[in-house]
């Protein structure tokens, strides 16, 4: 007879992450009409922790609302608060209904708002016209 014997799982232990201590980051708040992502990086930026409105569970157009923005940062400040991030430089992107409320909610949670920068893009000279109707 010819015994069969279950492989063994010998379970590898993993090196617990090392948490950086960060005291001064950066928040990138893209605010489009369809959802709201936010980035807690430091100042090399590198991400320290993210979330989005479709991440916390809204769905449809719930996602691009003032109150999803709220809680997205909520989401992610929640996340960083290991790494003792205390000030930060706000950077908004987009022209979303988020955009305020999101900013407002990081004052909320505790973050000290140190700047704050507009990066929307606009367009110099705009797309280049369609040519003239032929009929």
């Amino acid at each position: 007879m010819t015994e069969t014997t279950a492989p063994v799982k010998t379970s590898k232990s993993r090196k617990k992450k090392a948490v950086r201590q960060v005291s001064q980051g950066c928040v990138y708040i893209q605010a489009t009409f369809n959802n709201t992502i936010v980035t807690l990086t430091d100042l090399n930026g590198n991400t320290l922790s993210w979330s989005s409105s479709g991440h916390c569970g809204f769905k449809g157009p719930k996602k691009a609302t003032p109150y999803a923005a709220s809680i997205v940062i909520k989401d992610a400040v929640e996340r960083s608060k290991e790494t003792g991030l205390s000030e930060v430089n706000v950077y908004v992107s987009g022209v979303g209904s988020g955009r305020d409320s999101a900013v407002r909610a990081l004052n909320a949670n505790g973050l000290t708002v140190l700047a704050i920068k507009d990066m929307t893009p606009l367009p110099h000279n705009g797309c280049r016209p369609p040519k003239p109707r032929r009929v």
